[in-house]
């Protein structure tokens, strides 16, 4: 782990530095084309950065039931509070002018406006692709959720707080077109795979709390890469540690923590916790090489400021969407964010 000392010195880089101005989000209008407009209950996940269809997506059965088979490994999952489903729609928005900046929208066309779920995809920063999460995806469109399945740019496109950033973005696209993609802008969570799981954790603790969001939920999350770092040493940590560490340091721009303190302080989502900041859920191995201690420094922070943080942890070594795949493991987080989602009692 990484020395108190060197903590407490970027901590100390963080507050002297001055507060930063608004985020300047994209303004990007979701504008349906005419072959959207036709697709009816089902359309073609469209990859915008090379403009070829994707295989077509199959319809979620009309109604979400315990027995639903939302992905191979979800097993028996909760409804969400609007359950009532209808037609689903997909489409690859642009939210940015990036080849990287597009999300596919899985959103139902009738009924009320449905709560939504960002999946993050992970990748150690530097690769992925939101096409990996198709199955998470399209496991909570059948719950009825409004399911935003993100890209975002790379560590080799930009460095850090790209990833972040364009997360804000896509998130304030869709709020914006809340209406035309029947969803509840006021009623949303993020769940992150990985390294996506860090980029969730560091929107949770964003500012003074991001509006509408309910909950931060991450599978095997990176939420301390300045414990990577450590972890990562020669020495210290294994094959996959010393990839990590070599991944966060492109994250930064190829800086080292001792050089540029302020950009490794603003990827630490603990050193940026506030009382409006929401829940947190946080799934580890035991035994993986993102090891559960960095959710629970995480969790630490949380409680100081008064928000609760759940850090479960499940046998064996396996790292992410293996993690999720564990018996029980995706219902758990499913249930999490049913809970979440649930409308507000008067």
């Amino acid at each position: 782990m990484v020395s108190s000392g060197r903590n407490e010195a970027v901590k100390a880089a963080v507050k002297s530095a001055s507060a930063a101005g608004a985020l300047a989000l994209v303004a990007v209008v979701l504008a349906q084309s005419g072959a959207a407009a036709e697709a009816g209950a089902t359309a073609a996940v469209t990859t915008a950065a090379t403009g070829t269809p994707a295989t077509e997506t199959p319809q979620p059965s009309a109604t979400p039931s315990p027995s639903a088979s939302a992905s191979a490994s979800s097993g028996a999952s909760p409804s969400p509070s609007p359950s009532a489903t209808s037609p689903v729609r997909i489409r690859t928005f642009a939210y940015g002018p990036h080849v990287r900046q597009r999300m596919d929208v899985w959103w139902h066309t009738d009924g009320p406006r449905r709560p939504a779920v960002f999946v993050i995809h992970g990748g150690w920063w530097s690769g992925g692709d939101k096409k990996y999460e198709t199955s998470v995806s399209r496991s909570y469109a059948q719950l009825g959720y409004t399911v935003v399945n993100i890209d975002y740019r790379l560590s080799g496109d930009a460095p850090w707080p790209a990833q972040r950033d364009d997360t804000i973005d896509a998130i304030a696209t869709v709020r914006r077109n809340a209406a035309a993609l029947n969803t509840d802008p006021n009623r949303y969570v993020l769940l992150g795979f990985s390294a996506g799981g860090h980029i969730a954790a560091a929107v949770g603790t964003y500012g003074d709390g991001i509006p509408g969001l309910r909950g931060v939920a991450g599978i095997s999350p990176v939420v301390s890469p300045l414990t990577a770092y450590a972890d990562g040493a020669l020495g210290v940590g294994d094959a996959e540690q010393r990839k990590l560490r070599k991944a966060a340091i492109a994250l930064a721009g190829g800086c080292l923590p001792t050089r540029c303190p302020k950009i490794w302080a603003s990827m630490e989502p603990a050193y940026h916790v506030t009382s409006r900041d929401a829940p947190m859920f946080t799934v580890h191995s035991d035994d993986e090489f993102v090891p559960p201690y960095e959710s629970e420094l995480l969790k630490q922070a949380l409680a100081e400021v008064g928000v609760p943080m759940t850090v479960k942890t499940v046998p064996g070594r396996q790292h992410s969407a293996p993690v999720y795949r564990e018996r029980g493991v995706a219902r758990t987080v499913q249930s999490w964010i049913a809970a979440r989602l649930a409308p507000a009692t008067p």
